[in-house]
C-alpha cells in the first residue's frame, strides 16, 4: 500500500511508467479437504465486498448465481475508502455487525500484523478469528465454483464445468490482461507511450472479442460461464466510467453494438444487474482517484436506463442456466 499521511489520497499514477497491479495475494484457499488449514464449512467465513469493485462484484455475482448465500455470509463496505482501508461505513456505528471491526484492514492485520501490501476486495475473513483467509479474487470465485458444491442450490448453472475448464482459461487469461486490467493500465498509465499501447491493446481484444460474440450468445459453450462473469463486470463499468475517467474512448460501449447487446443479456439475467450498482461504481472511481481527478466531481450522467432496453441476443440460442434455473428475486 501507498505510505502516505493520513488524509492524503492514494496515488496511483507513477510517472513516465506504465501501470503495473500488485498481484502479490493471501493465497490460502478454503477447500473441501481443508489442506490449507481452512475447511469448507457454513456459516463459518465472511465475504468482504463492495459493489464499487470489479474484482469483488464478480464474487457477488457468482455467490448469488451459485446460492451460497445461507453458507457464506456477506459484509459490504461502502464505495469509497481513505489510503487505510475500505471502511464498513454503510452499517450501523461504522461497524461490521459479524467481525465487530470498522475497517477491513483489521482483518488483514488479525491475519498478518502489519500487513504492508493492498488491504483489497473481495476478501473471505475466518469469523472465529477475525482474520483475512484470501483475497486471491480469481481463485475465490473458482472455489466458489468448484470446492463448496455441497452448498449449492438446486439448480445452481455449472459455471467452471470441466470439459470447458481448459478453454474458459484460456479465454480469462487474455481477457484479464487486455481488457479487465488493461482499462486501468490505460487511466493509470505515467506516459504517453504507455497509454498508448495499453489503449491499442484494449480496442483490439475488444474488437476480437465483437467477432467471438457476433454469432456465439456466450463466451465459452452455449451457457453463462465465469468467463462471461469476468468480462461482465467491466463492460458494466465501460461507459459510467472507463470511457471518460480512464480515457477508454475510441467509443463508448453502447457504440458496440454486439459488446453491448451482450452485455445487457447478461445485466438482464438474474444474477447479474441485481448485484450492480451503478451509484456505488461512479462515487468509488471518481471520488477516491484524486491523482486523475482531483476535484472529486462525480459526473450526473451518462443516462443507464438504456441498460434495460431489448437485446435480441435470443435469436443466438443458448440457455444462461444449463439444464439449471436461475436464482430466486432478492426480496
Amino acid at each position: 500500500m501507498t505510505e502516505n499521511r493520513p488524509g492524503d489520497h492514494e496515488k496511483y499514477v507513477k510517472a513516465d511508467q506504465p501501470y503495473e497491479r500488485d498481484t502479490r495475494y493471501i493465497e490460502t484457499r478454503i477447500t473441501r479437504d481443508g489442506a490449507d488449514g481452512y475447511p469448507v464449512e457454513a456459516g463459518r467465513y465472511r465475504l468482504v465486498v463492495s459493489y464499487a469493485c470489479p474484482w469483488a462484484n464478480r464474487s457477488i455475482i457468482v455467490r448469488r448465481l451459485l446460492g451460497l448465500e445461507d453458507a457464506i455470509s456477506m459484509g459490504v463496505c461502502g464505495p469509497t475508502h481513505d489510503w487505510r482501508s475500505w471502511t464498513f461505513d454503510l452499517d450501523p456505528g461504522g461497524v461490521d455487525p459479524v467481525l465487530g471491526i470498522p475497517r477491513l484492514q483489521d482483518a488483514y492485520f488479525r491475519r498478518i500484523p502489519g500487513y504492508e501490501k493492498g488491504i483489497t476486495v473481495p476478501a473471505v475473513v475466518d469469523v472465529p478469528s477475525g482474520a483475512v483467509v484470501t483475497n486471491d479474487f480469481p481463485q475465490i470465485t473458482l472455489d466458489f465454483e468448484t470446492e463448496w458444491v455441497d452448498f449449492h442450490r438446486d439448480g445452481a448453472p455449472r459455471l467452471y464445468p470441466e470439459d470447458l475448464r481448459r478453454e474458459i482459461d484460456e479465454v480469462n487469461a487474455v481477457v484479464y490482461r487486455d481488457v479487465n486490467n488493461g482499462v486501468y493500465r490505460c487511466g493509470f498509465a505515467g506516459s504517453q507511450e504507455a497509454y498508448d499501447d495499453a489503449y491499442d491493446q484494449l480496442f483490439s481484444r475488444l474488437d476480437w472479442l465483437t467477432e467471438r460474440l457476433r454469432t456465439q450468445r456466450y463466451l465459452v459453450g452455449d451457457t453463462i460461464t465465469e468467463a462471461d462473469v469476468r468480462l461482465f463486470t467491466t463492460l458494466a463499468r465501460f461507459d459510467p466510467v472507463y470511457h471518460g475517467h480512464f480515457k477508454c474512448n475510441r467509443e463508448k460501449l453502447s457504440e458496440m453494438p454486439v459488446l453491448w447487446a451482450y452485455a445487457r443479456d447478461l445485466y438482464q439475467t438474474p444474477g447479474f444487474g441485481d448485484c450492480t450498482n451503478f451509484d456505488h461504481i461512479k462515487r468509488h472511481y471518481y471520488q477516491v482517484h484524486r491523482d486523475i481527478n482531483p476535484s472529486g466531481i462525480v459526473p450526473k450522467g451518462p443516462d443507464l436506463s438504456n441498460w434495460a432496453e431489448p437485446h435480441g441476443r435470443e435469436a443466438l440460442g443458448g440457455r444462461p442456466f444449463g439444464d439449471g434455473t436461475p436464482p430466486a428475486p432478492l426480496g
